[in-house]
């Protein structure tokens, strides 16, 4: 990604690490359970450094469903513990990250009344996917019954409640005449998962001055001299003694293991893909809800909408972390066919698809068992060679339960560091929801008193919730131009490059803002983007073109983006 003309020059975080030499826990992998894992041992006063060798939250974090969830369809593999956990973190996570993290309605097309009554009993004890059966009513409302007794808490979100056809249809009239009845309950969306991992990193950094962050850093080596690390911006390397190391690298743990020294076989993912549409029909049609079902192939899918776009998704193939995980073809279809049988009358075609994604999940190995059924849970597993640090690998783990995660991960360093907790995370608001306004009328309020209730002020406070007040007097400070349209300007790039470890138009693009998931980083855009990083980050006019070359590959290879002038840019 650097151009030829351009003599690397050592970034100053790589130089103080380095010339630091010495810290007491090294974090690999800044996924959102490496980051919470960061921030709940910098909130105990430890010294700990958080490498990623791509960007922070680049990988599996970036690939989710945008969903906080309980996990509904766990009770069936009689995951009681997990669903407790994630309803609880659900619940929290509605109160301490308000700003991302919203109440999502979401309704279950129902078929049948009785169907499913004699296989779930025999999947339940087994744990095999067995053939496909569709669950019918009786079924759906013991399984949200029992939900609603672990979703109690104070009225975070509703209970349950089933209709008939009737008034199903009325109430989305768009959905398959041939339902039955259907049944909707509350579980929550994320509406910027990258943002939302950026806001605990950034409390991280805040909690403890020995606690620091590098990105396109990435772990190569441990030995008894301490955990050899290589900046993949310059290729230079250099080593950080420590006494703990935590392998929080998700899907590729087993491959993070094996650069430093050990072979495992802790991890099994599996590929889940998805889609965004720009179908104002189609969104228009799910009258804000998620639309949740299991389809006749036994996968869990999903249709709702976010940011005025329609994300569908997901499926659940097996899956080689060495190979990049790419939104096929096949899997497109699957989703036409999916929402073909959900909204009949419904048309879609690849010319409404304005991304799409596909990221591997970090699931424990699984031999023979349906990729359905794999735990969702996570475990820490623990190594220990004289001379070494003890290492600690993190097997599983999803979104939804990151902070309790992070607790635990965390406890079990401290042990081994002969440390004791002294603060806690649960109930700790997370940057941006610190004071969030709740109703309509407080937040027109916060907004005219703090960026102004103009088109640009409600994006900076959708994109960095109460912390934009402190961007928008950063903006004011000096000279600011706006470089897309409302949604970006050159004093906020300036903003994300000094608090935000912004290294590349990528960074911008795909995880600082939203432009890539609503369709809107065509080429204008990231073009726009690249000269206002430009001076920011001493590129000269080779290395902007390198950037713009580098992040529209990117959009068109990995994410399905194309268009006149991207196209040309790539094919040509």
């Amino acid at each position: 990604m650097i151009s030829a003309s351009i003599t690397p020059i050592e970034r100053e975080d790589v130089r103080a690490a380095r010339e630091r030499a010495r810290t007491s826990v090294v974090v690999i992998g800044a996924g959102i359970n490496g980051i919470s894992t960061f921030r709940d041992l910098a909130m105990q006063g430890v010294d700990v450094l958080l490498v990623e060798r791509d960007d922070f939250a680049a990988g599996a974090t970036a690939a989710s469903s945008h969903m906080i969830h309980g996990g509904i369809r766990y009770l069936e593999n009689g995951e009681f513990r997990l669903v407790k956990e994630s309803v609880q973190e659900r619940n929290g996570l509605l109160k301490i990250a308000p700003h991302y993290v919203k109440p999502l309605e979401t309704t279950i097309p129902i078929y049948s009344t009785f169907s499913g009554i004699l296989t779930a009993p025999l999947r339940f004890l087994t744990h095999k996917q067995g053939k496909p059966q569709e669950r019918g009513a009786f079924l759906i409302k013991l399984g949200l019954t029992l939900y609603d007794t672990f979703s109690r808490d104070g009225g975070s979100v509703p209970r349950h409640r089933f209709h008939g056809r009737k008034k199903s249809l009325q109430q989305l009239p768009k959905l398959d005449h041939d339902i039955k009845y259907t049944a909707t309950y509350y579980d929550a969306s994320v509406h910027d998962p990258e943002r939302l991992a950026l806001d605990v990193l950034r409390d991280g950094e805040a909690a403890h001055p020995g606690a620091h962050a590098l990105n396109y850093v990435e772990a190569v080596g441990l030995d008894e001299q301490g955990v050899l690390l290589r900046d993949r911006e310059t290729g230079s390397e250099f080593r950080i003694e420590a006494d703990v190391v935590v392998n929080a690298s998700g899907p590729w743990t087993d491959l993070t293991n094996d650069a430093l020294g050990t072979r495992t076989a802790f991890m099994g993912g599996t590929k889940g893909s998805h889609i965004v549409l720009d179908h104002p029909e189609l969104l228009d049609a799910t009258a804000g809800r998620e639309i949740f079902f299991e389809h006749s192939d036994g996968r869990i899918v999903l249709i709702y909408p976010l940011k005025g776009r329609v994300l569908v998704g997901t499926t659940d193939l097996e899956a080689d972390p060495r190979e990049p995980a790419r939104c096929t073809e096949e899997e497109v279809q699957y989703f036409f066919d999916l929402i073909g049988h959900v909204f009949p009358t419904i048309d879609v075609d690849r010319s409404q698809i304005v991304y799409r994604y596909s990221g591997i999940r970090p699931l424990p190995h699984h031999d023979e068992t349906a990729p359905g059924f794999v735990s969702r849970d996570y475990r820490i597993e623990q190594r220990k060679e004289p001379g070494l640090p003890a290492v600690f690998s993190l097997v599983g783990g999803k979104w939804t339960t990151f902070r309790a995660l992070g607790e635990n991960l965390a406890d079990r360093v401290l042990t081994e560091l002969g440390r004791s907790r002294i603060a806690s995370t649960v109930g700790v608001r997370i940057g941006g929801g610190n004071a969030y306004p709740r109703t309509p009328r407080r937040r027109i309020e916060w907004l005219r008193q703090n960026v102004g209730d103009t088109d640009r002020g409600r994006t900076l406070f959708v994109r960095y919730g109460t912390r934009a007040a402190e961007v928008a007097a950063f903006l004011a400070e000096g000279d600011d131009a706006q470089i897309v349209g409302d949604a970006l300007s050159t004093r906020e790039l300036l903003w994300m490059v000094e608090n935000e470890h912004v290294r590349h138009v990528t960074d911008v693009v795909l995880r600082r803002t939203d432009l890539a998931f609503t369709g809107n980083a065509n080429a204008a855009a990231v073009q726009a983007i690249a000269d206002g990083l430009a001076p920011l980050l001493g590129w000269d006019a080779s290395r902007v073109d390198d950037e713009v070359d580098a992040c529209l590959k990117v959009l068109h290879d990995e994410h399905g983006v194309s268009g006149p002038e991207l196209d040309i840019r790539v094919v040509g």
